[in-house]
C-alpha cells in the first residue's frame, strides 16, 4: 500500500530524514519507533505533503504522491493525526469532526462517517455541541481520531498519540486504534510508549539519526536485547 524508497528529507543545509526505505502493507499496523530527535515527526510530514523531500519515491496506492501537496495526498486516503491534536478549541466538537470531512470524497459520507465516529467513541456525541477546548486532553485526543476518521482514510498516520495522557487514558486510546485496525484500516504509529506500540503492531522499523537501523516483527522487536535497553529501560 505504501512505499517509500530512498528517501531524503533536509531542513535547510541540515539532512534529517537519509535515505529511508519501507512499506505499509494493506490492513497492517507498522510502528515507527526512535528517540527524540531522530525523524520520525519528519517522516510522517514528508509521507503527508507537509514537507517536501529532496530526493526519494513516496507510492501509495500504486499513485506517486512525493510531489503531490496534503489536500491531494488526503483525498488519496493518507490521513495523519498529529502530534498535539491541533484542534480549533473555540469550535464546537461537531465542527471539528466535520473539518475532516471537506473534501469532496468525504463529505458525500459525512452522515454516514459520523454515526460511525460517534459509535466508535460515544463520549464525543455527548459532548458534540461543547467547545473542543472545553474538553480534557483525553477527549481531545478522541476528537481529533474522529476527525481523522471522518476523512475516510484508507492508510491512518498517528504521531505520538498517547502524549500528555494518563497511563489509564492511554491504555483507552489503545484499545480504540487496535478496534479501528479490526475494521480494516491500515495504521502507521509513532509513539513514545515503545512497548505498546510494539504489541500492537504486526512489524515495526527503528529510526534513529534519519536512518532504519533495525526493522522486523513487532513481536521480535519486542523481545530484542538491544531494543530493550534502549527503549525500555530493561
Amino acid at each position: 500500500m505504501l512505499h517509500i524508497e530512498d528517501l531524503y528529507v533536509n531542513y535547510g543545509n541540515l539532512q534529517i530524514i537519509q535515505g529511508v526505505s519501507m512499506e505499509v502493507q494493506d490492513g497492517e499496523m507498522i510502528s515507527l519507533v526512535g528517540s527524540n530527535g531522530a525523524g520520525k515527526t519528519t517522516l510522517l510530514k514528508a509521507v503527508s505533503g507537509l514537507k517536501s523531500s529532496n530526493s526519494g519515491k513516496i507510492v501509495f496506492d500504486g499513485a506517486d504522491i512525493t510531489k503531490m501537496t496534503a489536500p491531494e495526498i488526503v483525498d488519496h486516503g493518507v490521513v495523519q493525526i498529529p502530534e498535539g491534536r491541533k484542534l480549533f478549541p473555540d469550535m464546537t466538537v461537531l465542527e471539528n469532526l466535520e473539518l475532516g470531512s471537506y473534501l469532496k470524497g468525504p463529505k458525500k459520507k459525512r452522515a454516514e462517517n459520523l454515526e460511525y465516529v460517534y459509535h466508535m467513541l460515544p463520549d464525543l456525541k455527548i459532548k458534540a455541541n461543547q467547545p473542543a477546548g472545553a474538553l480534557s486532553g483525553g477527549q481531545q485526543q478522541m476528537v481529533a481520531i474522529g476527525r481523522g476518521l471522518m476523512s475516510c482514510p484508507k492508510l491512518l498516520i498517528f504521531d505520538e498519540p498517547s502524549i500528555g495522557l494518563s497511563p489509564l487514558l492511554t491504555d483507552i486510546m489503545f484499545d480504540i486504534i487496535e478496534k479501528i485496525k479490526k475494521d480494516g484500516v491500515t495504521i502507521m504509529l509513532v509513539e513514545q510508549n515503545v512497548q505498546n506500540a510494539l504489541k500492537l503492531a504486526d512489524r515495526a522499523y527503528v529510526l534513529e539519526q534519519g536512518k532504519i537501523v533495525m526493522k522486523g516483527l513487532a513481536a521480535e522487536l519486542l523481545e530484542n536485547e538491544d531494543l530493550k535497553k534502549a527503549y525500555l529501560g530493561m
